[in-house]
Formats: C-alpha cells, sequence, structure tokens
C-alpha cells in the first residue's frame, strides 16, 4: 500500500513537472518561429515584407527537443554516476544542453535571414541579443522540469529505461505535444490576425503576416506573451495529462490481469478520448458551421 501511495505521488510530481515543460516548450518555440507558421516568416521578405520576426526553425520541436533533453538527461546521468547530487547534476547539465540550444537558435537565425539578403531582409543584431537569450531562458525551464521528471521515473519509480533513453523518448513527446497543440493557437491566429478568423490563408495573403505593433514594429517577443496565454498552458495541460496518465495507469494496474492491467486500461482511456473528441467536434460543426462570407451570413 505504501509503494502504491508513493507511486501515486510521484505521479502527481511528475505530472505538474511535465505541465510546466510543455507550457514553457510551446512558449519557446512560438517566440523562435519554430512552429507552424515559420515557412511564412521564411517567405515574408520574398513576398515585399520585411519584418523584425525571429526565426531559428531549422528541424521541427519534436526532434528539437528530443536533442536538447537527451544531452540534458545524459550529461546529467553521467555526472551522477561520478557520485554528484542528483538536483546539482540536473542544473548542470541542462544548463549545458541550453548552451547547444543557443548556438543552435543563433545559428539558425543568422542562416536563415542571411539567405533572404537579396530581398533586402537584414539581420537585426539587437533582435538576435534579444529573442536568443529568451527562448533560451524557457527552453531551460524545458528542459530541466523534463530531465527531472525522468529522473523521477527512474530512481522513484523504477523505470527500468536508463536517463539518457528516457530523455529521448520524452523530449520527443514533449516537442509533439507542444507542436500539435500550442501552434494552432498562436500561429495562423496571431500572425495572420488581419485576415479574417475562419477564413484561412489564402495565397494572395502568403507572407503577409503582422510586422507593425501600435508603435514601431513587432519582435517575436510579442509572440511569447500571446502564447502565455493560451497555446503555452494548453500545451502544459497537454503534456501533463499525458505523462500523469501514462504513469498513473502504469502504478495502479500494472499487476493487474496477468500483466495486461496497465494496457487495458491504456486503450480504455484512449477510447474515451476519441468518445469526447467526436462530441466537440459534432457539436462545434452544428453551432458554428463553416466559414461564411459577411454578405452570405446577413442575407
Amino acid at each position: 500500500m505504501e509503494s502504491i501511495l508513493l507511486g501515486v505521488g510521484v505521479t502527481a510530481l511528475a505530472g505538474a513537472l511535465a505541465t510546466v515543460a510543455g507550457a514553457a516548450e510551446d512558449t519557446e518555440s512560438n517566440i523562435g518561429s519554430q512552429g507552424d507558421p515559420n515557412s511564412q516568416v521564411q517567405l515574408a521578405p520574398q513576398m515585399g515584407y520585411i519584418h523584425r520576426i525571429y526565426n531559428k526553425a531549422v528541424s521541427g520541436e519534436p526532434p528539437a527537443y528530443g536533442l536538447w533533453v537527451t544531452i540534458g538527461a545524459g550529461v546529467a546521468w553521467a555526472f551522477m554516476a561520478t557520485g554528484m547530487n542528483p538536483v546539482l547534476a540536473i542544473v548542470i547539465a541542462s544548463s549545458l544542453a541550453i548552451f547547444v540550444q543557443g548556438v543552435y537558435a543563433a545559428t539558425a537565425y543568422l542562416g536563415r535571414t542571411s539567405s533572404l539578403a537579396k530581398f533586402e531582409q537584414p539581420v537585426y543584431i539587437d533582435l538576435l541579443k534579444s529573442v536568443t537569450s529568451v527562448t533560451m531562458a524557457h527552453a531551460f525551464v524545458a528542459v530541466f522540469t523534463t530531465v527531472s521528471m525522468c529522473y523521477l521515473m527512474n530512481a522513484a519509480l523504477g523505470h527500468p529505461f536508463p536517463l539518457p533513453l528516457l530523455g529521448i523518448v520524452w523530449g520527443i513527446a514533449l516537442g509533439a505535444a507542444g507542436s500539435a497543440t500550442g501552434n494552432p493557437f498562436y500561429g495562423k491566429e496571431r500572425q495572420y490576425q488581419s485576415q479574417m478568423f475562419g477564413a484561412g490563408v489564402p495565397i494572395s495573403a502568403s507572407g503577409n503576416i503582422v510586422r507593425y505593433a501600435e508603435a514601431g514594429q513587432r519582435s517575436s517577443l510579442d509572440n511569447g506573451w500571446f502564447t502565455a496565454k493560451l497555446g503555452g498552458p494548453a500545451s502544459g495541460v497537454c503534456f501533463g495529462l499525458i505523462v500523469f496518465l501514462e504513469l498513473w495507469r502504469t502504478v495502479l494496474f500494472e499487476e493487474a490481469v496477468g500483466g495486461w492491467g496497465a494496457i487495458i486500461v491504456g486503450v480504455i482511456i484512449i477510447l474515451i478520448f476519441m468518445i469526447i473528441d467526436r462530441y466537440i467536434e459534432t457539436w462545434a460543426r452544428k453551432n458554428y458551421g463553416p466559414y461564411t462570407n459577411a454578405e452570405e451570413a446577413s442575407a
């Protein structure tokens, strides 16, 4: 009984860490335009729209966070093998992983922006200095909490995978959760607020992203502010639920039904979420319907 209570407590703590990680990951990726609309940010100067939006996307979020979390988990695992305190090892390892992330972000921005020189898109050094450090800060929170979560799985729950392997699995899962959940709240909505909601992005509007604020040009930091309201929390809840439900069913039902209990509960959870998703989709279509022009709606 005590082991089950300990397992449930660790599961709750891991879920909380995952929630923080998901929110930080989505905010970091959106500030750096690594999410869905990065192609439009890259396209904008070619269409005549010079901007100050930071763009560090040279890969999707899942492989990027798979790399950074794996570096953090692997280095922490090596430090702990030498007898270092686990908390100190995770902090130092996460800092080293974020150094790699910073180099990745800076070179990606310089490389992608320099390739647009023929379209008169300048490289803004002040943007490079200010936004890179902000993405590194958010990435540190995401990597530190994810590596800590992996350590809890390994040390407290006795997961058979070593820490670096857990870092690969959950780093990719973290990036996938942020990419799938957070981007719709930020990408097309934030970058295309000049377009009518639900109208999509017509070819004639390609690259016509939001570039100006109430006073002067916008930078990617504004996207972080916007993401913190919707996309970040949504991504955090998504990743937190994934981690909590995954660990919860394993802790409580692993020994049931000859070892099949956790698998059966996992299938039941998937079916429940499929039913909920289908209900929400049909409810939304019934109540809001397809997008129509203003003339058609008023007719």
